[in-house]
C-alpha cells in the first residue's frame, strides 16, 4: 500500500541481489509521468516544481491552495485516502462504525481493515469523495481495495470488493473525480472499465505485472513502484527492472521503502 511518495516513467523486476555497497549519492530524478508523496512536514517538504504531469498528494494533509498552485501549472492532481482501512489519526476517525473495523494491518500502527460489506461505510467514504471534490482534486486514489484476499478478521467475497470497488468509482465520477485502482491485480480483469488507471506496488518482486495488462491495452496509464534497494544503482537488475517494465507498457519508479521522498528513480 502506498504511503508517501513516487514518481513514474517505465521499469520492471527480476531477481534481486544486495545492493552493490557504493558512497556515491543517490540521484535525484526530476522527470517522469508523475510524482506520489503522501509525507509532508519539515523534514520532507514538498517539491511542487517537478516536471511531471501529475502529482499524487494526501487527501486530508494538502490544503485547496497547494493544489490550485499545482494546477495553474498543468498539474493534475490526484488525492490519496484509504477505503479499505481505518486510521486512526484521520479527521474523520470518530465516524466510523466501530462494527466495521477488524484486524489490526500489519506493520501500520493505528491501521485497521474494514469490513466493506457494511453499508454504513459509505457515508464516510462519500464524504471524503466529497473533500476531494470541494478541495479541488482532479482524481482520487483509494487504498487497500483488496480487503477481501487479506486477513480483515471478517468473511469478505470476491463479490462483496467489487460491489464495493465499482461503488466508490461510481461515487468519484459522479463528482466528476478521475479513480485509480490501487493493486486489487486479482479483480483487474472485472474492474478495467470502471476505473481510469490503475496504481501498484512492488508487482515485479511478486511476479504479477503481467495482470496489470489490461488497462496497458485499454490505454489506461499504470503508475507502479518497486522499493528494492537491489534498483537504487545502476547495474544489471535496475537494467533487467526498467527494460522488462518498458516492454510491459508500465510507469514505474524506484523509491525507498518509507516513501520519505528523499529520492527517485526513474527508468530511462
Amino acid at each position: 500500500m502506498l504511503r508517501y511518495l513516487m514518481l513514474f516513467s517505465c521499469c520492471v523486476l527480476t531477481a534481486c541481489g544486495a545492493p552493490t555497497p557504493t558512497s556515491d549519492p543517490l540521484p535525484e530524478d526530476d522527470g517522469g509521468f508523475y510524482h506520489i508523496q503522501l509525507l509532508v512536514d519539515d523534514q520532507h517538504p514538498l517539491n511542487t516544481e517537478l516536471d511531471v504531469d501529475m502529482y499524487d498528494i494526501d487527501l486530508f494533509d494538502s490544503s485547496p491552495e497547494l493544489i490550485a498552485a499545482l494546477q495553474a501549472r498543468g498539474v493534475e492532481v490526484i488525492c490519496y485516502f484509504s477505503a479499505g482501512s481505518y486510521e486512526n489519526w484521520r479527521d474523520d476517525a470518530d465516524d466510523f462504525p466501530s462494527a466495521a473495523l477488524g484486524n489490526d494491518m500489519d506493520g501500520w500502527p493505528g491501521e485497521k481493515w474494514l469490513d466493506i460489506s457494511n453499508t454504513d461505510l459509505q457515508d464516510v467514504m462519500a464524504a471524503r469523495l466529497d473533500l476531494a471534490a470541494e478541495k479541488g482534486c482532479d482524481g482520487v486514489d483509494p487504498d487497500n481495495v483488496d480487503g477481501y484476499s487479506n486477513n480483515t478478521g471478517f468473511i469478505l467475497s470476491a463479490a462483496d470488493q467489487l460491489a464495493y470497488n465499482r461503488w466508490l468509482a461510481d461515487q468519484a465520477h459522479a463528482r466528476g473525480l478521475t479513480i485509480g485502482l490501487k493493486n486489487d491485480l486479482g479483480q483487474i480483469t472485472d474492474l478495467v472499465a470502471d476505473f481510469d488507471f490503475a496504481v501498484n506496488e512492488e508487482c515485479f518482486a511478486y511476479d504479477e505485472c503481467d495482470l496489470l495488462s489490461p488497462f496497458v491495452l485499454a490505454d489506461k496509464p499504470v503508475l507502479h513502484i518497486e522499493y528494492g534497494s537491489e534498483f537504487y544503482y545502476p547495474g544489471p537488475e535496475r537494467d533487467a527492472l526498467c527494460a522488462q517494465s518498458s516492454e510491459l507498457g508500465l510507469q514505474t519508479l524506484i523509491m525507498p521503502d518509507d516513501l520519505d521522498g528523499s529520492f527517485r528513480i526513474r527508468c530511462p
